[in-house]
């Protein structure tokens, strides 16, 4: 199948772009993507070549790249524009209904999504990964009055991971412990921990991809024997049951899902917004 280029543009990282392109390109399951990113572009000599980029992109793969882009100014968009990819722009798109809506002319200011124009909220967004990095796989619990949210489940299921992102993303802190073989074996949580109840939230997985994981970690041993996966997400799902602990199954879930679905659950506020 032929693979058609797809181009993030932005004048800062690209995230955005990323985000909101590949979203939007997942439903098309009949076609063959290459994906690249061209972030910082924030000089017309910058977009000059990036439009040079996108029309070789474009006669190499006999198809038109698809071009989605984040650009704020709009000299900057113009010379995009005239490549000879399609391009979809989400400014072009929202920033003139939104002017008409508030009848105010926007400030066309970069940076302002992920930079740092808001000193407080990316403290919050660094204090809330120091937290979750100190409180991560029951490291120190002493500090779980302070946590928003405590993730629960066996080792590789997916409990570091959300925790990062939920730090990072919303300002959330977030803790996390793991189901030891004590645990796992009484079907029961240590008393600590159910003081903590109302913060608990569990995190189970598929067995056979938790021991495939598992395998790429240790392969040797009983750690990722399908006995013993089987044993202790059985055994978790059990203790989760008991206490009355919501819980989700990471196995199909991306991180921003798995997170999402924590939040809406839980209850648990956000303290920044991306």
């Amino acid at each position: 199948m032929a693979e058609r280029t797809v181009f993030f543009l932005s004048d800062q990282t690209g995230v955005t772009a990323e985000t909101l392109g590949h979203s939007l390109i997942t439903q098309f399951a009949g076609q063959n993507f290459r994906q690249v990113t061209l972030p910082f572009i924030d000089t017309e000599d910058k977009a000059t070549a990036a439009v040079r980029k996108i029309n070789t992109a474009g006669a190499r793969d006999a198809l038109r790249p698809v071009v989605f882009s984040t650009l704020v100014q709009p000299n900057l968009r113009d010379i995009v524009r005239t490549s000879e990819g399609l391009h979809l722009d989400i400014f072009d798109e929202f920033l003139e209904p939104l002017a008409l809506e508030f009848g105010e002319r926007p400030i066309y200011a970069s940076g302002r999504a992920h930079g740092m124009s808001d000193i407080e909220v990316y403290m919050k967004r660094i204090e809330a990964t120091n937290f979750a990095l100190a409180n991560d796989d029951g490291g120190i619990t002493r500090n779980y009055e302070m946590a928003d949210v405590i993730l629960v489940g066996v080792s590789r299921s997916g409990k570091t991971p959300t925790c990062l992102y939920l730090a990072l993303q919303y300002g959330v802190y977030a803790a996390n412990f793991p189901l030891t073989e004590e645990e796992l074996e009484n079907a029961s949580l240590p008393e600590f921990l159910l003081a903590q109840k109302p913060k608990l939230f569990g995190l189970t997985i598929a067995p056979s991809r938790l021991r495939e994981i598992r395998k790429e970690r240790r392969p040797m041993g009983r750690y990722s024997t399908p006995q013993q996966v089987r044993f202790e997400l059985r055994q978790a799902e059990k203790i989760f049951n008991r206490y009355g602990i919501p819980y989700v199954d990471t196995t199909r879930f991306s991180i921003e899902e798995i997170s999402s679905r924590i939040l809406d659950s839980t209850g648990v506020e956000r303290r920044v917004r991306p």
